[in-house]
């Protein structure tokens, strides 16, 4: 029965997927990435910042598709291996293998292997750690739009939300970067809800 139970909840997520694909470029959020307030399209650095192996195909795959599909360039900042039960190898070559198929070039996925950014329910994750580790790698990719979970970590996970907070405390924040956080929805869904912007712009 649990195995059921699994299957159909796999296939409904792969057709909501799909919808959210197909439909994605007629919402508001599709607007802000393909116009530019009447001027010529700009071509964004976009940063994905998840907790572990596997965030990227779970809750942000129709993003990474929209965002490669209109010529954004996207980089993946993974903060964990994902060891919680020792696979973290296997969970690191996933994630590279996922990118492939997202078409995120492997030279654009970084993963972190912190000591104290451990995978786990029981693992606090220091968020200034977190935003310094960020703060770097904005930097260094000359990132200016930043995707990440929304407070409640879409699934409730500790790691999640501490990764939204880490976000939020990189005080590069203030210098032109657009952050679209991504809400949870019924069976762990993200939707795509809301451009929110440094309160200094």
């Amino acid at each position: 029965m649990a195995f059921i139970l699994i299957i159909a909840s796999l296939v409904f997520l792969w057709i909501v997927s799909l919808c959210k694909v197909l439909l994605l470029p007629r919402i508001p959020f599709g607007n802000h990435f393909t116009h530019n307030n009447g001027r010529a399209f700009r071509k964004r650095n976009a940063l994905l910042v998840i907790a572990h192996p596997d965030d990227e195909s779970m809750f942000f795959t129709p993003t990474i598709n929209f965002l490669t599909s209109k010529g954004h360039n996207v980089q993946i900042l993974c903060l964990s291996i994902g060891d919680a039960d020792g696979k973290g190898n296997i969970r690191k070559q996933e994630l590279f293998q996922a990118c492939v198929a997202l078409k995120v070039p492997m030279q654009q996925v970084k993963i972190v292997n912190h000591p104290d950014l451990q995978d786990g329910f029981g693992k606090v994750w220091s968020h200034n750690l977190l935003a310094k580790i960020i703060e770097e790698e904005i930097t260094r990719c000359c990132i200016d739009m930043i995707i990440t979970f929304d407070s409640h970590g879409v699934s409730g996970h500790c790691n999640h939300r501490d990764v939204h907070y880490g976000v939020w405390l990189a005080p590069i924040f203030c210098a032109n970067i657009v952050v679209q956080l991504i809400s949870g929805c019924p069976y762990f869904w993200p939707c795509c809800t809301q451009m929110e912007q440094c309160s200094a712009w």
